[in-house]
């Protein structure tokens, strides 16, 4: 085989291999995007207006709460920290249909109200 033939795959290789690594990396880091699901936008949407409305009747979300073990059918939401704190891997502020494998999706959404992550 010829020598630049070799050294086109090889380059080609390196590239694609480099474009994986960053798609794979980064994936978690683009967060939630609204309008590629309308059940999670419905879910995320109902989040907020939750979150809005503990914060109207002044309730403590410092420590991390389940937010709503029943946000819409299959959905929970969860408060967590930015960055991630240790509280929020405690049980006791997760949401219970989640843990126990009932609801199979989740909104969670910073003490300030920003949407972490959705999936």
């Amino acid at each position: 085989m010829d020598f630049r033939l070799k050294l086109f795959i090889l380059v080609l290789a390196v590239i694609s291999l480099e474009g994986l690594a960053i798609f794979w990396f980064n994936k978690e880091q683009r967060g939630y995007q609204s309008g590629l699901s309308q059940e999670a936008d419905r879910a995320v949407n109902q989040a907020l207006v939750l979150f809005r409305e503990s914060k109207r009747n002044n309730m403590d979300l410092t420590g991390g709460p389940c937010l709503s073990d029943a946000l819409i059918p299959g959905w929970v939401a969860d408060i967590v920290h930015k960055p991630r704190s240790s509280v929020d891997n405690l049980p006791e502020n997760q949401c219970p249909s989640y843990l126990q494998g009932s609801s199979k999706h989740f909104v969670e959404i910073d003490t300030e109200g920003a949407v972490i992550r959705v999936r």
